[in-house]
């Protein structure tokens, strides 16, 4: 019986004259060459190993980089975050690819940033004592915002959850940039998906803000809709207050660079709902968790830092946040299960024969890069930069020459829209093949 089922021993070696061995010697040597396709790579540990030391430089050069900026008092604005990442591109030998890859997301992004302020010139009814409403109702009558400042606000002294508070406050921009840097070194296609869902995710926002203006919690006490038994606000902006509450712990009070170039160049003080404070970490952690598995769950405990730092500091109501957290997630699930036409476009982005080859092309053969610009569609990318050229000039005229009533006149939002449609013209047009 055991003969039956065991090969004869000296079938594998026995080599015949005549056309029989011709024929057995394939099946023999067939299993050799199927292990050694399959064998497994033996330097995929320190592969591994590798991948996970380039994160943690990453993001320890990161945080180094933030906390100097914080403890000298320079305030942490996406220009100075973008100059910082773009010099870890070029020493990780990515430089070229990196201006590729992140023009046109920074130039949507804060073109998005400086066009927002302007949504509340359109719509001039201001919701603040119907949202303040239904965030009572939520709580019983109670005032989140209230019950923490009550619970952790000194009467004098440093404040110091307002401190921690606006800090995070101040990763605002940096956060979602340095989230898209993480994934762009090792998730290339996930950046782009990322890329894309932000940027649905703030024009979604600024809709809203259009036909929505949500006053925050520290207007509404301004303007005597939260008051105490004494007449008085019930609740404090403490944001100011953490601010000078650093400066004097890390001794740079008087002295600091509280540079705002993007954030006051066109501030909106009423677009409180949805909170994008709330929504940009919440959806850096879904892609997180989907390109880093339980790494990105990291994200999530941060997103839960800033929705309390932005409650207690009298940024934001409760019910913005929950506005925030569902704009991010439908951002997300739209790009996720996009129509095939946009992940066709998607996929074009993120090539990957420039990924694979961008070592060689920074090192000057630039082949990746030359069979890329063989594919971009120049006359796009011409169209584009003159619609978004004769936006900029739209711009400059109705800000510095007051045409059309100046800067407060809505039709400043039309060449906004020149530029930004501009820019994509010219951004779809160099990822056509």
């Amino acid at each position: 019986m055991s003969d039956d089922l065991t090969p004869p021993p000296a079938a594998a070696p026995v080599t015949v004259a005549g056309p029989g061995a011709r024929a057995a010697a394939p099946a023999v040597a067939a299993p050799a060459v199927a292990a050694s396709a399959v064998a497994p790579d033996p330097n995929a540990d320190l592969h591994r190993r590798n991948d996970r030391l380039l994160l943690l430089t990453i993001a320890g050069y990161v945080i180094v980089l933030s906390g100097l900026m914080i403890v000298s008092g320079v305030s942490i604005t996406p220009d100075v975050m973008l100059v910082a990442l773009g010099l870890a591109a070029v020493i990780l030998g990515r430089g070229r690819l990196f201006i590729r890859d992140w023009v046109p997301f920074i130039g949507l992004f804060l073109a998005y940033e400086l066009m927002r302020g302007y949504a509340d010139d359109i719509n001039r009814v201001i919701h603040a004592a119907d949202v303040l409403g239904l965030e009572r109702s939520l709580f019983g009558g109670a005032l989140p915002t209230e019950v923490l400042q009550k619970a952790f606000h000194p009467p004098s002294g440093p404040d110091i959850m307002a401190m921690i508070a606006t800090v995070l406050y101040f990763l605002h921009f940096p956060l979602p940039i340095a989230v898209a840097f993480f994934l762009w070194i090792r998730r290339r296609r996930a950046y782009y998906d990322y890329v894309a869902a932000l940027i649905l995710l703030s024009m979604a926002a600024f809709a809203t803000y259009l036909i929505l203006p949500v006053a925050p919690p520290w207007w509404a006490a301004d303007h005597g809709l939260i008051n105490g038994p004494n007449g008085l606000p019930a609740i404090t902006y403490l944001k100011a207050q953490g601010f000078n509450d650093l400066a004097r712990l890390f001794g740079f009070e008087g002295r600091y660079i509280y540079s705002y170039a993007i954030y006051d160049v066109n501030p909106n003080q009423v677009a409180a709902f949805p909170s994008l404070h709330a929504a940009y970490p919440f959806l850096a952690f879904l892609v997180a968790r989907r390109a880093f598995g339980k790494a990105g769950w990291l994200m999530l405990a941060y997103a839960a830092s800033v929705w309390l730092a932005i409650v207690y500091l009298a940024d934001h109501y409760v019910v913005d946040v929950i506005g925030g957290v569902i704009y991010a997630s439908g951002a997300y699930l739209a790009i996720v299960h996009a129509p095939g036409w946009f992940r066709r476009v998607v996929d074009r982005a993120a090539d990957p024969a420039v990924e694979a080859d961008v070592e060689v092309g920074e090192a000057g053969d630039g082949s990746a890069f030359a069979r890329a610009a063989g594919r971009v569609r120049w006359s796009f990318v011409r169209q584009g930069a003159m619609i978004a050229v004769v936006g900029i000039i739209g711009i400059v005229g109705i800000v510095k020459g007051h045409w059309f009533g100046g800067e407060s006149s809505i039709v400043l939002l039309v060449p906004w829209g020149f530029l930004i449609g501009g820019l994509w013209r010219a951004a779809l047009g160099a990822i056509s093949r």
